[in-house]
């Protein structure tokens, strides 16, 4: 049967929580045989994910995949389950997350009436959940005042971004050939790959469509999470190779037609390079100032404009202030964010 979608599970070492993750999609999608699950194990060593993985397809062979590849990464695990796609549409669920069950068969009906009409949508921007660990507590990020609700839409058609409303990777949905043709630069062994995935593709989608339900149930707040405040201090060197990677893909204000479009890039990029200026000076490896400095260096040569608005904006200002009493001084800004917004 024709496969509409195809929902992509990057694994490591993700014996632990990784049933839940995949009986979320079965359940939410009725176990429906236009649906493809596809559990990538990434050279897992620790525990039983491949035989898991593979134990998923012996019971629903029509719909799930399990493959298996040397540890490369999670960007090499996306691209894995990408290669392996059948579906019309493509969707990356951590193996630690979960899909809504109602919110999942939501988006099956849609992407299903999109391929009955033949209707090309790039595109499917979907809300999602911060299940935060530590308290129990929960905020959903939604796009209702930023995006049209129950229509195909350009990108002149959108509204401003609050900073709490990127795209990430938890909200899209792309149509497989979006990403399949011009391809995602996600590098091998790297952490922090889901932002160049929802950030490079973005302008080769010519149409969009905003499904205004809560999918995406993102957990946060472990210890051992790639975006504990302790982790990304001590893989400040990825937090920066991502970001030049991101800044190298384009010339925003020269290479991005849509008004809307660009101003939104250029804002994502300004707080990677804010993320990247906060986390140098958390860490506490010898050279992380010094990369950080080259970093400024590579963008001031690359793309003068960009450099202007990321380096003497509010972010960049406040992120950069001088000497040691700068450094504390930005700290405690971020702490204070840190406190209300609970984003790591």
């Amino acid at each position: 049967m024709k496969k509409v979608i195809t929902f992509a599970i990057p694994c490591y070492n993700s014996a632990e929580y990784m049933d839940k993750c995949i009986e979320s999609i079965l359940v939410g999608t009725n176990y429906a045989e236009d649906v493809q699950v596809v559990i990538v194990d990434d050279g897992s060593t620790k525990d039983d994910t491949l035989a898991k993985a593979e134990s998923w397809q012996e019971r629903h062979p029509s719909i799930v995949k399990a493959v298996h590849q040397e540890n490369g990464g999670h960007g090499m695990a996306v691209l894995k389950g990408l290669g392996n796609a059948e579906g019309t549409y493509f969707k990356v669920v951590d193996s630690d997350d979960w899909l809504d069950a109602e919110a999942c068969a939501t988006l099956l009906g849609k992407v299903r009436e999109l391929d009955e009409t033949g209707e090309r949508v790039d595109l499917i921007i979907s809300n999602y959940v911060y299940e935060h660990v530590e308290d129990g507590s929960s905020h959903v990020v939604n796009y209702r005042s930023v995006l049209p609700v129950g229509r195909a839409f350009g990108w002149n058609d959108i509204r401003h971004f609050k900073m709490a409303q990127n795209l990430l990777m938890h909200a899209l949905c792309y149509r497989t050939d979006v990403l399949r043709d011009g391809g995602v630069p996600m590098p091998a062994h790297t952490f922090y790959v889901d932002n160049i995935y929802a950030y490079v593709p973005l302008p080769r989608c010519r149409t969009l469509y905003y499904l205004d339900v809560d999918l995406y149930r993102y957990f946060i707040g472990r210890e051992d999470q790639s975006v504990n405040e302790k982790v990304m201090a001590g893989r400040i060197d990825q937090q920066v190779k991502i970001t030049r990677i991101m800044m190298r893909s384009y010339h925003l204000y020269q290479d991005i037609e849509s008004y809307a479009l660009r101003s939104y890039m250029v804002n994502y990029f300004v707080i990677m390079m804010m993320i990247c200026s906060v986390f140098s000076k958390l860490s506490d490896h010898a050279d992380a100032m010094a990369e950080l400095d080259r970093l400024w260096s590579d963008l001031y040569d690359y793309d003068r404009r960009m450099w202007r608005r990321a380096r003497l904006g509010i972010c960049g200002l406040a992120t950069n202030l001088p000497g040691a009493g700068g450094r504390a001084a930005t700290i405690a800004l971020y702490r204070t964010a840190q406190r209300f917004m609970k984003f790591n």
